[in-house]
C-alpha cells in the first residue's frame, strides 16, 4: 500500500522519498523508478527518492506510515528527523492501535489517522506493485474535529487522483475497516484462499462472518457510532466487491512471514475482555495463525 500511495502522489508533481527496509526493493526503485499497475492505471515513476533510512532527507511537511502494525514504533522513531513544527504524520494501518504505538515517539499533535477502502494492493515484485481497486481514502485528526490542515491534505490526495475525504470523527471508520479486516485476514489465511472461495464455503463463511461479527459486539459495547446496523451485510457487500483479493496476512503467510495478526483478529478477545463480550472464534482462529508463524 505504501508503494501504491508513494506512485501516485510523486506523479502528481509533489516531491516523494519512499523508505524501506527491502533493499531489493528500493535497489528496483533507485535503478528502474517504481511500476503501479491496476486500477489506476500502469505507470513507472522514476520522480521518486528511494532508500532504507531517513538520513538526509531533511523537513516533511507529510510523512505517511505505512508499515505492518508492527514496525509502526520503529518507523515512527525513525521518522523523527523529518519532522518539524508543521509536519503531519498520516498513518494508515489495518487493525487497531497504531496511533497509540506512534504516540511513544511522537507528539499527538501531529498524527492524523487514514483508512483506506478498497485497494487490495500486493507485491509484484521489487520495484511493481499492483492493487484491485481504490475506492477511498478517508482521513481524520487522531482527537477529531475538522481543520484547516486536514483538508490541505485530503487536497493533496485528490489532486494525485484518489477519491480522499476528510472526517470529522474517524474512529467508526476505523472500525468499520477493522470489521472486514477480521472477517478475512485469519480465515482466509487459515483456508489459505481468495476472498471468493472463503464466502462460496458455507462452513468457512460461517466461521468467517462470525469473527467479524464478534468485532461487531465489541465495538457496539464500545459506544463506537457504527454507519450501519447490519454488520453482516457489510463485510459481505465488501468481500462481494474483491472477490479475487488475497489478504495480506495470506500473502504474508505464503512468503512465510509474520502476520499482524495481534492488531486484527488478535485485538478483538483484548477489546471484547474490556467492555464485557466474547470472541472465541477469534481466539481460536488468533491461534492457529500464531502456531503456524512459529516455523516462520
Amino acid at each position: 500500500m505504501g508503494s501504491v500511495y508513494a506512485g501516485l502522489l510523486a506523479d502528481g508533481v509533489n516531491e516523494v522519498h519512499v523508505v524501506d527496509i527491502r533493499q531489493d526493493h528500493i535497489d528496483a526503485i533507485a535503478r528502474a523508478g517504481l511500476r503501479v499497475s491496476g486500477a489506476s492505471g500502469d505507470r513507472v515513476v522514476t520522480s521518486i527518492g528511494a532508500c532504507t533510512s531517513t538520513r538526509g532527507i531533511g523537513i516533511c511537511d507529510l510523512v505517511i506510515i505505512a508499515t505492518k502494525a508492527s514496525g509502526v514504533e520503529a518507523a515512527a522513531r525513525s521518522a523523527r528527523e523529518l519532522i518539524a513544527s508543521n509536519t503531519l504524520i498520516l498513518t494508515i494501518q489495518n487493525g487497531l492501535g497504531a496511533a497509540e504505538r506512534i504516540q511513544s515517539a511522537i507528539d499527538s499533535d501531529h498524527i492524523l489517522l487514514g483508512v483506506a477502502e478498497g485497494f487490495g494492493a500486493s507485491m509484484v515484485g521489487p520495484g511493481h506493485v499492483h492493487h484491485n481497486g481504490m475506492a477511498l481514502i478517508r482521513l481524520g485528526e487522531m482527537r477529531g474535529g475538522w481543520s484547516e490542515r486536514l483538508e490541505a491534505v485530503a487536497a493533496v490526495w485528490r489532486n494525485a487522483g484518489f477519491n480522499a475525504r476528510a472526517f470529522d470523527d474517524i474512529n467508526p471508520l476505523l472500525w468499520e475497516k477493522f470489521l472486514c479486516n477480521v472477517t478475512y485476514s485469519a480465515p482466509c489465511t487459515v483456508f489459505n484462499c481468495n476472498v471468493r472461495e472463503l464466502m462460496a464455503d458455507p462452513h468457512r463463511w460461517n466461521i468467517a462472518r462470525t469473527c467479524g461479527l464478534e468485532a461487531y459486539a465489541a465495538g457496539r459495547a464500545k459506544n463506537i457510532a457504527f454507519t450501519f446496523d447490519d454488520a453482516e451485510r457489510y463485510v459481505t457487500q465488501f468481500g462481494e466487491k474483491m472477490p479475487e483479493a488475497r489478504p495480506s496476512m495470506l500473502q504474508d503467510h505464503r512468503n512465510r512471514r509474520r502476520s499482524e495478526i495481534d492488531a486484527i483478529n488478535g485485538m478483538v478477545p483484548i477489546v471484547a475482555a474490556r467492555v464485557g463480550t466474547r470472541a472465541p472464534y477469534n481466539e481460536v482462529m488468533s491461534e492457529i495463525v500464531r502456531s503456524r508463524e512459529r516455523s516462520f
